[in-house]
Order: structure tokens, then C-alpha cells, then sequence
């Protein structure tokens, strides 16, 4: 009879993977440290593979240890999607909702969001969570996450989705600047390396460029910004121009600022903005509702 490791092992390795000492993870899992090193060999043994390579002083996983890990978190979340089945098709506005959220839109969304939640469902708690479209992936992949908003297109793998709503892109510059150049707006009226945007770990950037047909490379400022509150006063220095969501735009982002708002060059340039869960999820009728939420409020 084939013999299948537990779901108690798996939850041992991730959580070593994680903390990377033997005795924060026996902590973290509610077991003696010798509890948790012999579960971690017992799953060794039955792959027949070895995953952690042990000293005194440190511990490297193998890369077999690194896929059993990744796969491990997949299991493990579908095995709490499982558990949560019943429980939530009795109640899908109740108990605690882990919500992940990009930080170009997070400023301008989530303190509206909750509000509107602790009106209409206010026995569905909100663990909000901000970090960048690939780390809230990894998170709802491996269980950390149940539900992300994001700015489509993005690469969900099999992960499901949901659109709600337009953010259309505007283009922001001093006023002064905006006096130099004709209208309607053409990048050759701008200077080379005037454009400035966000790191490449934000996709706000390949989504702006893409979506306002920015094709010249020698217009992007090598310079790259972490945040758009970093991006919009660059520019109300007068030290070129930058896109904004209009969301931002709506919520204050330019406030006060001397800065002019043009249109992109082209037609309508937007991203889109979608909830992502996993398939596996029973929490369906919650997105859903979540979903009708942040439409209305787009």
C-alpha cells in the first residue's frame, strides 16, 4: 500500500522554510523541537530524497527540498480550502477575509473598502495585506492570501479572476511645462528621458507604457521610483512628466501640486482592475459580493 506524507510534515517543511531554525519552527507549529526534526526525516525517508542539508550552524534545502516546499504550500491550501467549505457556505460574509492589494491602488481603495464592508457585512473581518503583484501571487498560492485585487493583464497562472472597473491613465506635468507642449499631447513634442516611472517590480509601469503606447525608450528617465508620491513630486519639481491612475488622481495624490493633467497620446489608456483567487477556494459567493463592493466604488 503506497504511503502518502501528512499534511501535519508538510506543514513542519514550509514552516522551516520559512523561519530557517529548527527551534522557531517547532515554536511556530506547537511542537518540541525533536517533534518537528523527526517528522521533517520520517517525510525524507518516505520521498526517499533528501530535502535540508544540516550542519551545526545552518541548513540549505536541497532543490528537491525547494520544490517538495512549493508544492507542500499548494496542498496545503487546498486543504484549507477544503475545511472551509461547509463553514462558508453557511455563512460567506463572516469571519476573517486575508485581502491582498498592490500599492498602486491601495492608497486609494482600501480605506473606502472597509468602510463599505463594516456597513453592509460587519461580521466579515478584512486582514488587509500591501505588497507587490508577484509577492501577493506567492501568498495566495501557497494559502497566506484568499483573495488579491490587482491591475489587469497580469500573468495569474491558473489562478481565477474576476474584472470590476476601468482606472484610466492620465499624464501629469507642471504647468509650465504643459505651456511648452501642443495639444492633443505627441511624445516627440517631449524631451528625451523626461518620462519618468515606477520600478519594474510595480506593474503599473508595463501596463502605463503599454496601454499609453509609449514606444520610444528614449524618452523613459533611467531613473526609477518606488512610489507614486515619489513620482508626482519629481515632476511638480518640473523634472518631466509621469502617468497617474486616475484613482490616485480622485483621491488627492495632486492636490495643491502646480500640475497640469493631459490626456496620453492614442486612444483611451486604462488598466483594469480585477480580483484574483484560487479555483480551489469555496469562497466564491464571498468574492463575488467583495467583487459587486469594489465595482461600485470604482
Amino acid at each position: 500500500m503506497t504511503k502518502f506524507p501528512s499534511l501535519k510534515q508538510l506543514h513542519y517543511l514550509v514552516t522551516l522554510y520559512e523561519t530557517r531554525h529548527f527551534g522557531e519552527a517547532a515554536k511556530q507549529c506547537f511542537v518540541s523541537q525533536s517533534t518537528l526534526s523527526s517528522g521533517i526525516q520520517n517525510l525524507e525517508d518516505l520521498i526517499g530524497s533528501q530535502l535540508i542539508e544540516r550542519d551545526n550552524k545552518t541548513l540549505v534545502f536541497s532543490a528537491i527540498g525547494e520544490d517538495v516546499v512549493s508544492r507542500s504550500r499548494e496542498i496545503l491550501a487546498k486543504s484549507q480550502d477544503l475545511m472551509e467549505l461547509t463553514q462558508v457556505s453557511e455563512r460567506p460574509m463572516q469571519g476573517k477575509l486575508r485581502v491582498g492589494c498592490i500599492p498602486t491602488i491601495a492608497p486609494f481603495l482600501l480605506c473606502d473598502l472597509v468602510q463599505a464592508v463594516n456597513k453592509q457585512y460587519p461580521e466579515l473581518d478584512l486582514l488587509l495585506r500591501e505588497d507587490t503583484t508577484a509577492n501577493l501571487l506567492t501568498a495566495l498560492k501557497s494559502g497566506e492570501m484568499d483573495v488579491l485585487i490587482l491591475a489587469l493583464p497580469v500573468d495569474i497562472g491558473n489562478m481565477a479572476s474576476r474584472a470590476v472597473g476601468r482606472d484610466a491613465f492620465k499624464m501629469v506635468m507642471s504647468k509650465f511645462q504643459a505651456s511648452q507642449v501642443h495639444s492633443p499631447l505627441s511624445y516627440s513634442d517631449l524631451p528625451d528621458e523626461s518620462v519618468f516611472l515606477l520600478e519594474r517590480e510595480h506593474c503599473l509601469t508595463d501596463h502605463a507604457v503599454s496601454a499609453c503606447n509609449l514606444t520610444s525608450t528614449a524618452k523613459i528617465n533611467p531613473f526609477s521610483a518606488t512610489s507614486l508620491h515619489t513620482l508626482v513630486q519629481m515632476v511638480a519639481n518640473g523634472l518631466g512628466t509621469t502617468f497617474i491612475p486616475q484613482m490616485a488622481i480622485k483621491h488627492g495624490l495632486i492636490e495643491n501640486l502646480n500640475l497640469a493633467i493631459l490626456e496620453p497620446p492614442g486612444q483611451e489608456a486604462y488598466r483594469e482592475i480585477g480580483l484574483v483567487w484560487r479555483p480551489t477556494s469555496s469562497r466564491k459567493p464571498t468574492f463575488d459580493a467583495l467583487a459587486e463592493l469594489v465595482e461600485s466604488l470604482l
